[in-house]
């Protein structure tokens, strides 16, 4: 599996083997047992009694249920790791042995089914296998390790909640955040690159206001659905007459919601859209445009008044540090065969994690790693049918326990010690 694995990353992961058997039974408990956005309190209460077993200073409910583990060991850098928690309003399909047959009550207070179907039960076992560990083996490594188990990254409110319940002022500043996500992909693989790794991504509802009559006396009305409609169809043409043909940039109208019965002209209709972008200009634009073509939509349709424009969600554009990826990435092929760490194209998925390194002033790192059966994946590839692989947010997404699980650990251990080993030690991993 390794290639050259330096003194202080193998004494970290010969402890992985007899570990596994408990990430196993962690990850399959959190998957059976998930949560919605901000109320993470059971797997957070699991995650901190794991983090005081293995000798970490604890604090609880940052941002209502992140828990922080700081391991303070003697000088040398700051790193911090992050794991999101939470789970999703969706039906498991997958049919297996520990599928979710969980249901909560979301912020609606409607009662929702919830699974895991973004993998943040994994991220969730990788963190307490890579910080178990690191703090078995803290004879091996200098520094101080933070370990961040974040709430609420499906709604973009978790990592703002930690930030604004002042997790820069209570914990020390990181010299480097690193983060990861599991994804389709061949099981065992990792993916990264510098710069862009995911998009910014904004959710919009627009409110459109008309005047109701009977559906027999359309005169006598504005009518809200046509204003909708013709609101949708403009809106498709940002990307293909706005953008040129090098930006990059995705409009997509989740919802049209007008009416209920098919006599009667409403007096209002609500679209809700959700837009990606990998550049801040582009974004800025395509925004603008979105509000220009709302108004001028409403107007030519003698609209009572002008649209309401709301944000919903905010992600914020994910960036990688260059010298901080070339770092990483370093290390992970010097430890990897050379065909398991791939350079990948910015995903269109967004995350918050990038918050932490903008808001902190510190470079951040984020990457894939492959949950796919490598088998599946080859023939579905050979096929050309790799879009029909059950990805994230899908209620039939499932990761294959393994190389999955003991891939997500390593790659965190790894990322760590780029940092965390001493002197004597980055000089081994160099070529």
């Amino acid at each position: 599996m390794n290639t050259q694995p330096a003194s202080s990353l193998g004494k970290v992961l010969a402890g992985l083997q007899n570990l596994l058997p408990d990430l196993e039974a962690l990850y399959t408990d959190v998957h059976a047992h998930p949560e919605l956005s901000m109320q993470e309190s059971r797997t957070a209460s699991l995650v901190a009694e794991r983090l005081r077993a293995a000798g970490y200073d604890v604090t609880t409910r940052v941002g209502k249920t992140g828990v922080v583990g700081l391991l303070r060991n003697g000088d040398g850098p700051t790193v911090m790791l992050r794991a999101d928690m939470d789970a999703l309003p969706i039906e498991e399909m997958t049919g297996l042995p520990y599928a979710s047959k969980v249901k909560a009550t979301n912020h609606e207070g409607k009662t929702v089914p919830v699974m895991h179907a973004c993998g943040h039960d994994m991220h969730v076992a990788w963190l307490v296998g890579a910080t178990t560990l690191l703090a078995q083996a803290r004879n091996t490594w200098g520094g101080t390790l933070m370990a961040v188990f974040q709430p609420a990254e499906e709604t973009a409110e978790g990592a703002q909640a930690m930030i604004d319940d002042g997790l820069f002022n209570r914990f020390p500043m990181p010299d480097v955040v690193l983060g990861q996500h599991v994804m389709v992909g061949p099981a065992g693989n990792i993916g990264g690159r510098a710069g862009s790794i995911t998009s910014a991504a904004d959710s919009l509802q627009i409110r459109l206001f008309g005047r109701g009559a009977h559906g027999s006396m359309p005169q006598a009305s504005i009518d809200p659905v046509v204003m909708a409609a013709a609101t949708v169809m403009r809106l498709q043409t940002i990307v293909s007459r706005e953008l040129a043909a090098a930006e990059a940039a995705v409009v997509t109208i989740g919802a049209l919601q007008a009416g209920t019965k098919e006599n009667v002209i409403p007096d209002e209709a609500v679209i809700k859209l959700n837009v990606r972008t990998f550049d801040a200009d582009v974004r800025k634009r395509v925004l603008a445009a979105i509000e220009r073509i709302a108004n001028a939509e409403a107007a030519a349709s003698g609209a009572p008044r002008p649209p309401e424009i709301t944000t919903l969600e905010h992600y914020p554009l994910g960036v990688n540090d260059a010298d901080a990826s070339g770092r990483v990435a370093d290390a992970f092929r010097q430890y990897f065969s050379a065909d398991r760490v791939r350079q990948v194209d910015a995903a269109s998925a967004s995350e918050d994690f990038g918050l932490f390194g903008t808001e902190w002033g510190v470079p951040s790192v984020f990457w894939f790693v492959g949950g796919t059966d490598p088998d599946l994946y080859a023939k579905a590839k050979a096929a050309g049918e790799i879009n029909k692989i059950p990805t994230n947010h899908s209620p039939y997404f499932a990761p294959v326990m393994h190389p999955t699980l003991e891939t997500g650990v390593e790659t965190m251990v790894i990322g760590a010690l780029a940092w965390l080993q001493h002197e004597s030690q980055h000089q081994e991993l160099r070529p």
